[in-house]
């Protein structure tokens, strides 16, 4: 619970400071250009404006249509095509679990429509007692097409086993049965916060995951059991989308 706690505040400071825009002056000529900075000085026939990088402007009252304190617009989020994702991190769940914290990867490859709808396919690794690669269908949603916005997505898809099989017990092999792993479901839904620049995209996300696997193991009857696994986590992944 504590590390619960830890991650949403965690989330909103960062959201905060990520939404947070500073206000910069815009100058408006009349013939369509726009000057963001900061206005030093304005006189009857000159206004003198410093840019982001330092360099010094001055227009003649007679050049200028309008002045506007404003937030600079944002045309840099890829408003369709291919492209992939890169992300990391952390299935959490109860101290009590086995597995308390297991790593994950994944890459996707997805498809952006109006900048704010995106598909993904994905795939990758995840240590759950086994190793195992999650094969995923994705759809994103963004709240709006700004540098900084929050969004909500889903997965669905399933679990499937790559670690290979177990081996016997070398010391006790009479008295020791391997487990045959399997796979299983794979769900997610969840939210994030999301700031790009050009065609790069950043995000961190939350989210419950559900995750199923399975192993059968023989016993001293020489019956085979089959057991499975439920995990009901808390989701947090760092990621890079291009």
């Amino acid at each position: 619970m504590k590390k619960l706690l830890f991650l949403l505040i965690l989330l909103a400071i960062i959201t905060f400071q990520l939404s947070a825009q500073r206000t910069k002056d815009a100058l408006y000529l009349k013939n369509g250009s726009i000057i963001y900075g900061k206005l030093l000085e304005i006189s009857d026939n000159n206004y003198k404006i410093q840019t982001s990088d330092g360099s010094l402007f001055n227009f003649k009252s007679d050049e200028v249509d309008k002045f506007l304190k404003e937030n600079p617009r944002f045309e840099g989020r890829k408003i369709s095509g291919v492209g992939f994702s890169l992300e990391a991190g952390l299935l959490v769940g109860a101290q009590s679990s086995q597995y308390s914290a297991p790593f994950s990867f994944n890459i996707l490859v997805n498809y952006t429509n109006g900048a704010k709808n995106i598909l993904s396919l994905g795939s990758g690794v995840e240590f759950l007692g086994s190793t195992y690669s999650p094969v995923f269908f994705e759809y994103k949603r963004l709240i709006n097409d700004k540098r900084v916005t929050p969004f909500i997505f889903f997965r669905a898809g399933a679990m499937i086993h790559t670690g290979g099989d177990e081996e016997e017990d070398p010391i006790n092999p009479y008295n020791y049965y391997p487990k045959d792993y399997k796979g299983g479901t794979s769900l997610g839904l969840g939210t994030g916060i999301s700031w790009a620049k050009q065609d790069i995209e950043t995000y961190l996300t939350f989210s419950y995951r559900y995750a199923q696997t399975s192993y059968k193991q023989g016993g001293y009857n020489e019956v085979t059991y089959t057991y499975k696994n439920n995990y009901n986590r808390l989701e947090v992944k760092f990621g890079f989308k291009f």
